[in-house]
């Protein structure tokens, strides 16, 4: 059902607040400090620390928590608001009001507001969060924009009568159920097409694309049985490390972790890791084979689609045969990385500290199909990456589309655009 579709209510006023617009005649205007009261510090050892997460209060992990740092925190109980007014100008996607369903101590920071008197306080924790993301992070200044409770007690809030609240409260909790569920649906959906493809891929690239090849034992751990008509190569039989100059006017090459090896002007900037400066730059062409020595066990591997300059941190490669497809083998070592065999190479001592050399994949026996096998596999894996890649967009578009529905139906409940009592 769309909100054009719900009725509306008979007659309508102007707020005087201006995210909120039009309200019903005969609801209330009514300052934020008129229905809350800011709640006075008040510690408590004997609760665990909390925190407000995405407009949820979450418990945290009291073994993190200094004990001289716990005693400094205030108290928030179950039925009261909670309220983080640090740094809005640091992340402005996050809901920083929530309704507490637990008993913690939280930052003093922090503000804790309790109801004056009677109403419906999953009511006004969803209008709490209108207001939130189209008010208070407006408020504040300097670098850090962070405000008091004097900084909100004068905003203008709505109080529609006490059982509209509940009829509003109970509306909105149904449909959000309902919306949440088809979102976890669809999310799902996501978790299931990636882990086919990443399936599909794997046995494309490691077993080929005939189900009834005679197979044989690779010898490689990490791959296992292989059709019995590829061969079985050290790695530094196939490839050579590349050393190209960097030539005047060279733009940066960026090796990301899906793949993609290309101008980093081409792409945001994340994903990747950058160098802090250019010293040691080596050329990079189009159609090497590219490693990030750094981000190579989460899969920043590829072929480069461009002419420029890299990091020294990427290692290069060339074949030194004919009939090797770098496309090919940029799958194979992807694969490679995801089954984490690169961290057992490297001998790393932190997952973060792995770096992969040429001299590490050098002695390592891989897989080399017959060339024209090479070039089926690559066709069909692009293929599978599209179709599949095609759906989880679909997906992922219904997915926002839910969002944006679920917070355009909560704002025109919450002020009045619709009625549902």
């Amino acid at each position: 059902m769309t909100i054009a579709a719900y009725p509306k209510y008979e007659s309508y006023r102007d707020s005087g607040e201006g995210w909120i617009e039009q309200v019903p005649t005969h609801w209330e205007s009514r300052k934020l400090k008129q229905l809350f009261q800011e709640k006075k510090h008040r510690p408590n050892m004997d609760l665990n620390c909390g925190a407000i997460s995405f407009g949820e209060v979450v418990e945290k992990d009291d073994d993190r928590i200094p004990l001289a740092t716990k005693a400094s925190y205030q108290e928030v109980l179950a039925g009261e608001f909670l309220v983080n007014p640090l740094n809005l100008n640091y992340d402005l996607k996050s809901l920083r009001i929530g309704l507490s369903n637990i008993n913690v101590v939280v930052s003093a920071g922090y503000i804790v507001l309790q109801g004056k008197g009677e109403m419906d306080k999953r009511f006004f924790n969803y209008l709490l969060h209108r207001y939130d993301v189209a008010y208070m992070k407006l408020l504040g200044s300097g670098v850090r924009q962070t405000i008091s409770f004097n900084h909100i007690a004068n905003s203008l809030l709505v109080e529609p009568p006490l059982p509209e609240q509940r009829a509003i409260a109970a509306f909105l909790d149904g449909k959000c159920a309902t919306i949440d569920e088809a979102v976890r649906i669809k999310e799902e959906q996501i978790r299931l097409l990636a882990e086919r493809r990443q399936i599909l891929i794997q046995q494309a690239v490691t077993r080929g694309l005939n189900p009834a090849a005679p197979m044989k034992d690779s010898g490689i751990d990490w791959i296992g049985q292989i059709p019995a008509h590829w061969g079985i190569h050290r790695f530094k039989y196939l490839f050579e490390q590349s050393r190209l100059p960097v030539r005047p006017g060279d733009e940066v090459v960026t090796s990301f972790r899906d793949g993609q090896v290309t101008l980093r002007s081409n792409r945001r900037l994340e994903g990747f890791t950058e160098a802090i400066i250019e010293g040691g730059y080596q050329g990079i062409r189009v159609g090497q084979l590219v490693l990030n020595s750094m981000d190579a066990f989460e899969g920043a591997i590829g072929v480069s689609d461009s002419d420029g300059k890299c990091t020294p941190e990427y290692v290069i490669c060339d074949p030194i045969q004919d009939g090797l497809s770098q496309q090919y083998f940029a799958y194979l070592l992807r694969e490679m990385a995801l089954a984490r065999y690169i961290q057992v190479i490297c001998n790393a001592v932190r997952q973060r500290a792995v770096r992969i050399r040429f001299n590490n994949l050098a002695h390592r026996f891989v897989v080399v199909p017959p060339a024209d096998e090479q070039k089926h596999i690559v066709e069909f894996v692009e293929a599978t990456k599209k179709r599949i890649g095609d759906a989880i967009t679909l997906k992922e578009s219904q997915i926002t589309a839910l969002r944006e529905y679920k917070t355009s139906l909560i704002n025109a409940a919450v002020t009045g655009k619709i009625k549902v009592v």
